[in-house]
């Protein structure tokens, strides 16, 4: 109990030193600060982006699994040569797997490419998509009005279309309502059906925004665009249960080279991508971005560090009379040592507070499509690291006013 009144002790004597140098604790947290703010905003921001961007990946279909004609990961050594040669995926094949998949939750064939949507004397260069019914099984499609297409539009090439939110805007200025209306695509009257949400800039738009977007039954899609040769893929959604989706994809690939009549010995003319890449490719960037960022804010943490090592050693300076008559009533070594390691581990937590608080104020501002979320771990690591800069700032001059002989200090004016 004693030890732990003077640990007491030796924090109320911390704080009262901290309180009575108003000016000069504020001077000193200012360095703390900025390093603090740094990391934290660093971290906040690559995660902020990492969460967005994750979102944008989970919305094109999680634990999905796409076949097509190319490998989405592209190497140094890519041998397009090799891949070009292959043949397209068909839409009889898409109806194989669709019939004959027993891990699948859903199977829709899809290809898209940009055209221009014309109404009247308005238009607009969209980006036009041809899917199947499942699609929206896979990925989502937020119809706001109006409905999503039937089996029937999907399988018997139907002139049905949806229109993204701004697609809507650009051909129908003036018009609430636009169910029912049509439209032209490369000449050909398409009736409205649907027409999708607002959603708004993403931070990273895979595929484009579904704003600027439009579908269209996807046997309708490969006639209207027969002559241009569509080159479709398959996307099929595993069952949660296949959390790797490797059940999936080895079926899928045993499916694909019986279908295609490949020998055990020949190398597959198709290709199985997932949104893993995807994922990892933008987690090697945020790894670095974190690295690289916690080295530059460690340089103002350093000169923060600094900062207090200098006030700390003025403040014994100044107290050294102080220790001597403390020592000399029977103070221990480490009741004067925590009296300035509390008052510079403070010093630094204060800091570390003041730049947490910005970022969280920070976190209110719009930032376009990217929205910030101070997370606890990032808040953890902030006073973490304030309490490391803290100890390092403070054990020396610390540790040189417990030392002190009491007669010594007693006599220092």
């Amino acid at each position: 109990m004693k030890f732990l009144r003077q640990i007491f002790e030796s924090f109320r004597f911390a704080w009262q030193a901290l309180r009575t140098n108003l000016l000069r604790t504020t001077l000193s947290l200012l360095g703390v600060t900025v390093g603090i703010f740094s990391i934290v905003a660093v971290f906040t921001v690559v995660d902020s982006m990492n969460m967005n961007i994750r979102s944008q990946i989970d919305s094109f279909g999680k634990g999905v699994v796409y076949v097509g004609k190319w490998p989405w990961i592209m190497s140094n050594s890519y041998p397009w040569w090799k891949y070009i040669n292959r043949p397209n995926m068909k839409y009889a094949e898409y109806q194989y797997l669709k019939d004959n998949l027993e891990n699948a939750q859903a199977v829709s064939i899809m290809d898209g490419r940009m055209t221009t949507l014309k109404r009247k004397n308005n238009s607009m260069e969209v980006r036009l998509a041809g899917i199947s019914y499942d699609y929206n099984a896979i990925s989502d499609v937020p119809v706001g009005e109006g409905r999503y297409f039937m089996p029937s539009e999907t399988d018997n090439s139907a002139f049905s279309i949806i229109l993204g939110a701004k697609v809507k805007a650009a051909l129908f200025p003036n018009q609430s309502d636009v169910i029912g209306e049509e439209i032209k695509v490369n000449g050909i009257k398409f009736r409205v059906i649907g027409t999708m949400n607002l959603k708004g800039e993403d931070l990273i738009s895979l595929g484009g925004s579904p704003d600027d977007r439009a579908y269209i039954p996807y046997t309708t899609y490969a006639n209207v665009f027969q002559k241009d040769q569509p080159e479709p893929d398959i996307a099929i959604k595993a069952f949660d249960w296949d959390t790797g989706q490797e059940t999936l994809e080895g079926e899928v690939t045993g499916l694909m080279r019986g279908r295609r009549g490949l020998k055990p010995a020949q190398e597959e003319n198709f290709s199985i991508n997932r949104l893993d890449g995807a994922v990892k490719f933008f987690d090697s960037i945020f790894a670095q971005l974190n690295v690289g960022g916690f080295f530059i804010a460690l340089f103002s943490l350093l000169v923060g560090g600094f900062g207090i090592a200098n006030i700390m050693f003025v403040s014994v300076k100044e107290r050294t009379n102080i220790i001597g008559i403390q020592k000399s009533l029977g103070a221990k070594n480490y009741f004067i040592l925590f009296q300035f390691l509390f008052e510079s581990v403070l010093l630094s937590l204060i800091g570390g507070f003041v730049g947490i608080g910005i970022v969280w104020l920070l976190s209110f501002l719009p930032l376009g499509s990217l929205t910030l979320i101070l997370s606890f771990k990032n808040i953890f690591w902030g006073l973490f690291t304030s309490t490391i800069i803290g100890v390092l700032s403070g054990i020396i001059p610390a540790w040189s006013a417990a030392r002190m002989d009491p007669v010594t200090a007693i006599r220092s004016k």
